[in-house]
């Protein structure tokens, strides 16, 4: 906040130079930030205030501040303006529809002002303080914001239509032009909160007053605001409709309604004194029941024990009483009256810290050691690491993309019966749907390189949250790996993701995945799905077409998405020692010819039903398809290593062991050994 020196004093015993109002200010957490001297001998400082305290964003509430941390006397300003003229009832009528926008509303009036310049000691304040003064009625307005931080607005009572107000929200698209010499009229919401007439809006509530009813050189009756509003609509309406001022900066920091009144009686005895004028007898109101004085406890012994310093009892109460909180020993603690200002005092650690920030921080001891300990490993973190290190080992690059994406990219990777979570934002723009697959953003990225020129052999993964509706409704959020990876030709595609999800799940979980075929959709064509231990944990295949048109890509890709949370939490895995053979192993490869849609796992599940003796490991070799084996079969090559623990395997042991392995396949499966 810009201040002025000499305006801090008016409200102080004893003048504080500006070099000691820096100091003490800064010592009391409101750092400065910087020092100008004006032509007619004033001083400007720039004093930072922290966003809980909008109190003090006025110089009478950093007089304050300033005097208790000095020793000094706070003198705050004595209003009582005489009210001379009729009832205000008759005047005027003030009616309040929303009492959560705007918990308390006060309206004065007064007659016979006359307009004109202010008097020069409030322009000279007003200038130190980087306001420019105006005439008489708005320059009292500002005076009192930035003296008392209160915000408050004269209107033209002649302009108001009806000679009313009415406290209401607004219309969708009903028009309103704001003060300001190059305003524009804007179209309001009915999220808006606005001060209107009989017939129209005459200011946006907490943020400007407007135009049409802005007090000229003709105003001769003038009716005086003092409100507070509810600093969410305000802060909302501000940024919807770009339109800031320093009275909605207070009224989004919070203004409590008992704050209303001294502030009222201030602008009502300035405007007489500078202006003019009779004031109505009376003030009219309207809102909401005016909350009950907030007290706060604070134990002594807690404080000393949280601050970790002893301190005076004594010590703590006149610290408080300095800022104003009416401390009372009752029992084993203090308790406070809090300052209607004072709306960031809510718990006992609140007055804690007023009780260190007065006395001092440099009072707790800085120790020269600091005790740590060791904390354990992240095993989370560290599989996440290792999956990461993994990937890039085997050539993919680790791609960071935006949550949001295009409604084409998000439809073709829902299943069917799920929907893409949306959001209502504008700034969202092309991309509203959150991504409801963690391989949409490599997929993004792919097409995007290769717009640039990079053609072949790029890999890339992401580790992303996902999100989707389900169709019972209700929305759902996982962490995933997504991978893609270019692929010559669909089968050498599907073997590298394949692999690497193999790969990964040894490494993760030492444990084997099983890849089946499954109907295609959510991206993939064709696609399989890939279980752990029976639960399915995610997809593989090849991108599917809608997927390529989404994110305009021409190339063949190898996709895959998959879980963690399965795998992370299976981390680090367990690998038992085991002696090395003692004796050397038999290795076989057999062809056998199947029926096409017949798929390696049930070979698979066909060899280790059969319990072949001495079989150490069965691994896939190949498929081969041609003109000979017809349009339906295929010949699929296994790979089977036996050993005995006990001895060596003959050679004749070993055939009579696959002889019986290919009779089961033939019989199970009607498979042909392949010469």
């Amino acid at each position: 906040m810009r201040t002025s020196v000499r305006w801090i004093n008016d409200y102080l015993d004893r003048p504080a130079d500006a070099e000691e109002q820096a100091n003490a200010l800064t010592a009391a957490g409101f750092n400065f930030d910087g020092r100008e001297e004006l032509e007619d001998g004033g001083i400007q400082q720039e004093i930072e205030t922290t966003s809980n305290r909008g109190d003090c964003l006025c110089h009478l509430e950093l007089a304050r501040e300033l005097a208790a941390a000095t020793g000094r006397t706070v003198k705050p300003p004595v209003a009582r303006p005489a009210a001379k003229g009729p009832a205000i009832a008759g005047l005027t009528k003030v009616t309040n529809a929303d009492h959560e926008g705007c918990p308390r509303y006060t309206a004065r009036v007064i007659r016979g002002v006359k307009v004109g310049p202010s008097p020069v000691w409030m322009q000279q304040r007003l200038r130190e303080a980087g306001q420019a003064p105006r005439n008489n009625l708005v320059d009292c307005t500002n005076f009192v914001l930035l003296e008392m931080g209160q915000p408050t607005h004269v209107f033209d009572l002649r302009k108001l239509k009806g000679g009313e107000i009415r406290v209401r929200r607004a219309s969708a698209g009903e028009p309103f032009l704001p003060l300001g010499e190059h305003a524009q009229p804007i179209k309001l919401t009915a999220q808006d909160l606005v001060i209107a007439d009989a017939e129209r809006p005459v200011a946006l509530a907490g943020v400007k007053g407007g135009a049409e009813t802005a007090v000229d050189e003709s105003t001769v009756d003038v009716l005086l605001e003092a409100a507070t509003f509810s600093p969410t609509m305000v802060r909302h309406s501000s940024r919807r409709h770009q339109i800031f001022s320093d009275s909605g900066k207070r009224f989004e920091r919070g203004v409590h309604p008992a704050s209303i009144d001294a502030a009222a009686d201030r602008l009502a005895a300035l405007i007489l004194e500078t202006a003019g004028g009779e004031l109505a007898t009376g003030t009219l109101e309207a809102g909401a029941p005016m909350p009950a004085p907030r007290t706060v406890r604070m134990r002594p012994s807690r404080c000393q024990a949280l601050l970790g310093i002893p301190l005076a009892e004594g010590d703590m109460s006149k610290a408080l009483a300095a800022l104003g909180f009416a401390p009372v020993k009752k029992g084993d603690a203090i308790e406070c009256t809090v300052p209607a200002q004072r709306m960031d005092i809510e718990r006992e650690v609140d007055l804690i810290e007023e009780v260190i920030r007065l006395l001092g921080t440099d009072r707790i001891p800085v120790g020269d050691t600091l005790r740590i300990r060791t904390a354990s490993p992240d095993l989370r973190m560290l599989a996440l690491e290792r999956t990461k290190d993994l990937l890039a080992g085997l050539g993919f690059v680790e791609c960071v993309s935006h949550a949001l994406v295009t409604e084409k990219l998000a439809h073709a990777f829902l299943a069917k019966g799920h929907n893409a979570l949306r959001i209502e934002d504008e700034r969202a723009g092309g991309t509203p749907c959150l991504r409801p697959a963690a391989v949409t953003g490599p997929v993004a990225a792919r097409a995007l390189n290769a717009d640039r020129g990079a053609r072949e052999n790029v890999r890339l993964f992401e580790i992303a949250h996902a999100f989707r509706l389900g169709p019972d409704g209700n929305h759902r959020e996982w962490q995933a790996l997504g991978l893609v990876a270019d692929a010559a030709d669909a089968s050498e595609g599907f073997r590298t993701i394949r692999g690497v999800i193999e790969r990964l799940s040894h490494e993760l979980a030492s444990a084997a995945v099983t890849v089946q075929p499954s109907p295609v959709g959510s991206g993939m064509d064709p696609a399989a799905t890939v279980s752990l231990d029976g639960k399915t944990i995610g997809r593989i295949g090849l991108l599917s077409a809608e997927a390529a048109v989404a994110v305009g890509l021409d190339l063949p890709l190898a996709v895959a998405e998959i879980e963690l949370e399965s795998l992370v939490t299976r981390f680090p895995p367990e690998r038992p020692a085991a002696a090395l053979p003692a004796f050397p192993g038999a290795e076989r490869d057999v062809s056998v010819v199947v029926a096409e849609a017949t798929p390696w796992s049930q070979i698979e599940a066909t060899v280790r039903a059969a319990k072949p003796a001495h079989l150490e490991s069965l691994s896939f070799v190949t498929a081969y398809r041609g003109k000979q084996l017809g349009a339906d079969r295929k010949s699929v090559t296994l790979r089977l290593v036996f050993r005995r623990a006990d001895g060596t395997l003959r050679r004749e042991d070993v055939d009579a062991i696959v002889t019986t392995l290919t009779e089961s396949l033939q019989k199970s499966l009607g498979a042909e050994l392949r010469a």
